[in-house]
């Protein structure tokens, strides 16, 4: 039992804004509570887990409406930069869709889920959001067989060729983000986590084009995120690693996150100097 006098932020569960009034904006820049979704927060002690978040979107959900869209996504645990907490707000349908439940919350399906971001979300989101749930353990037949009545007669759409491109061995939005690019500069798809055996180890690269060598090299490439590529210890490991690549024949081009956003093609100039292949310029997004 929680002690009526204990005050609401301090319980472990998530709470609506309103709920603590004019202390919220002091609350939030001690530290001692975070935002989960819109307008809930919770004390930051308190783990990030599923149950949290189903019990999050019960207090804004009606009892009898699926949550879908971002908010579900959230829910089966998908996070990409389009959804962070400042970014949507939860959505529910009393439609008819294709649901399960998550502790007593009704929510589409994952592959329902994947489809509907394939078709809203600004495509580079969509293809990280729609890699992750495949990541996380979604059929790849169930989401072509969910995809089948929106994309049939359209092919072309943003949101079919997001479900072909998919491909749940992306280990992070980055790695998507770099394959879309890829994609859309013309250049043959890649293969992903790709192994080179040498030197008594076995390295995995992002991406890469085991098959296609040119005057007896191959190439690759590496998506460097800020948290685990920024460190000057990170980056001597780094180039160590490249070096040692090199010598097996791999020309490795580390790719940043400002490398794949932004108009200047930089990164698609140095693939197809590297295929002798001119890329398809300029940049969608």
């Amino acid at each position: 039992m929680i002690p009526a006098d204990l005050p609401l932020y301090f319980c472990g569960i998530p709470f609506r804004s309103h709920q603590v009034g004019r202390k919220l904006q002091w609350l939030v820049g001690r530290g001692e509570i975070r935002r989960l979704i819109s307008d809930i927060y919770v004390d930051v002690r308190v783990s990030d887990t599923q149950e949290l978040r189903a019990d999050a979107l019960r207090l804004v959900v009606p009892s009898k409406a699926t949550v879908c869209g971002r908010a579900a996504a959230w829910l089966h645990g998908i996070d990409t930069t389009a959804l962070t907490p400042d970014s949507f707000r939860p959505q529910w349908t009393f439609t008819e869709r294709p649901t399960t439940e998550v502790h007593g919350l009704k929510v589409t399906t994952p592959a329902a889920t994947a489809v509907e971001l394939a078709r809203h979300l600004p495509r580079p989101f969509a293809l990280s959001a729609v890699d992750a749930l495949l990541h996380s353990g979604m059929p790849l037949d169930e989401l072509k067989a969910a995809s089948v009545s929106y994309f049939a007669e359209d092919s072309t759409s943003p949101g079919a060729q997001t479900i072909r491109l998919a491909d749940g061995r992306s280990e992070s939005p980055g790695e998507s983000w770099l394959r879309l690019r890829l994609f859309d500069a013309g250049f043959p798809r890649p293969d992903l986590q790709v192994r080179v055996e040498g030197n008594g180890r076995s390295y995995r690269l992002d991406v890469g084009y085991p098959d296609r060598p040119v005057d007896g090299r191959w190439l690759g490439l590496e998506y460097d995120s800020d948290a685990w590529h920024s460190s000057t210890r990170q980056q001597l490991r780094d180039e160590t690693r490249r070096t040692e690549l090199d010598a097996l024949g791999w020309h490795i081009i580390s790719v940043r996150r400002t490398d794949l956003w932004g108009s200047y093609p930089a990164l698609e100039l140095a693939v197809g100097s590297f295929l002798c292949q001119q890329p398809r310029l300029p940049r969608r997004w």
